[in-house]
């Protein structure tokens, strides 16, 4: 099983959620560590992360071998995703 880290911003956005969209999301974000590619997953066009859907919100992240880095956790609005995505660099 994989380590797992979590972006600042990521982890206050989950933090904030009410509690069923929290377990929701976090369920999701979690199960990652098992399987960092699950049937849904997505990989972005001109970015080394993938991204899956939980619910209303998108999770976006990458992975190696040895860890699971959550960079952002998001409205399911894709134009907004991509441009939050775009200022994290």
């Amino acid at each position: 099983m994989r380590k797992f880290d979590i972006d600042r911003d990521a982890a206050k956005f989950l933090q904030d959620l009410d509690a069923k969209q929290y377990k929701q999301v976090a369920s999701k974000t979690f199960s990652l560590m098992a399987d960092a590619t699950p049937t849904d997953h997505r990989q972005l066009i001109g970015h080394p992360y993938q991204r899956v859907d939980s619910g209303e919100y998108r999770i976006v992240y990458r992975f190696d071998a040895e860890n699971i880095y959550v960079i952002l956790i998001s409205k399911r609005n894709d134009d907004e995703v991509y441009r939050k995505l775009k200022r994290k660099g």
